[in-house]
């Protein structure tokens, strides 16, 4: 996402934010504008399967989604009375992971209540952060999915080993999977792809899903055919990249995935047992 748009998503969130005794809360009707959507009802129906998810995991619903009501103009200086949610920090982040991913709203919500600061910096580095584990969960999609689709054609196991690191090494300019782990010293048993950088770990899912695409077109069958598909997919992919003056090889390697993993499950424990909501009342 790009840093002028952060910025910018990030003024009109910390706008709408309220603090009372200390205490961060948001008011659900003007969440509702900031996410994008246009009806209350639809907006809704996203706060109830948030408001389950709270339940489920354990965490008591009140302590985060406050029933409120207040006063809205409604011309001629008329008012009326309507219905609104106070919402934690924690409710706020439910609302975001059960809304509509398509939006670019929610995925930037996702990541701005899910962290307990709202440094700028933090958020690109989440937001980066949850950039790559997308990533790597589409390139595991996209190698499932070459392996049953391989196996289908009269390919084993150890044969789609052979044609992914066959492709491996078309992409890393001749150097093969384990020429490259050795590089990132990646530790056995641990896939290359869990150290790969971003621009690497889509460029390999892209020509996987060029493998597939032509396995299916061309009904490509047997491991030789297969191969040379997949060498040529991997060998555009990597001249693309060229003509960018990007070469994957040279590229350091990211950190341990399976790290990054657990420090995002980590910030959303804490988020979970935030403050309740502050007593307007009193």
């Amino acid at each position: 996402m790009d840093k002028k748009l952060i910025s910018k998503y990030k003024q009109t969130f910390d706008s709408i934010m309220h603090i009372e005794d200390g205490v961060e809360f948001w008011f659900a009707r003007e969440l509702q504008e900031v996410l994008g959507y246009k009806t209350w009802e639809g907006f809704a129906d996203t706060i109830t399967r948030a408001q389950n998810a709270c339940s489920n995991s354990g965490v008591k619903t009140d302590d985060h989604f406050r029933d409120v009501s207040k006063m809205v103009a409604i011309g001629s200086k008329a008012q009326r009375d309507i219905g609104d949610i106070m919402l934690t920090r924690y409710a706020c982040y439910l609302i975001a992971q059960n809304g509509d991913p398509r939006k670019t709203e929610i995925a930037f919500a996702q990541t701005y209540f899910a962290l307990q600061t709202r440094k700028q910096e933090l958020i690109e580095q989440r937001l980066d952060a949850m950039n790559r584990l997308q990533l790597r969960e589409q390139l595991k999609t996209a190698e499932k999915r070459l392996s049953q689709n391989i196996y289908e054609r009269g390919v084993d196991d150890r044969g789609f080993g052979r044609i992914r690191s066959k492709g491996d090494a078309a992409l890393f300019g001749g150097h093969t999977t384990d020429e490259m782990k050795y590089r990132y010293h990646v530790k056995d048993g641990r896939p290359l792809a869990d150290f790969l950088p971003p621009v690497t770990i889509a460029a390999k899912s892209l020509a996987t899903e060029m493998t597939n695409l032509n396995i299916d077109e061309k009904d490509l069958r047997g491991e030789d055919h297969i191969t040379h598909e997949h060498v040529q997919n991997n060998r555009s992919v990597r001249q693309m990249l060229g003509t960018r003056g990007i070469r994957p090889e040279s590229l350091p390697p990211a950190e341990d995935i399976k790290k990054l993993e657990r420090r995002v499950k980590s910030e959303e424990k804490k988020l979970a047992k935030s403050e309740t909501l502050p007593d307007l009342d009193k």
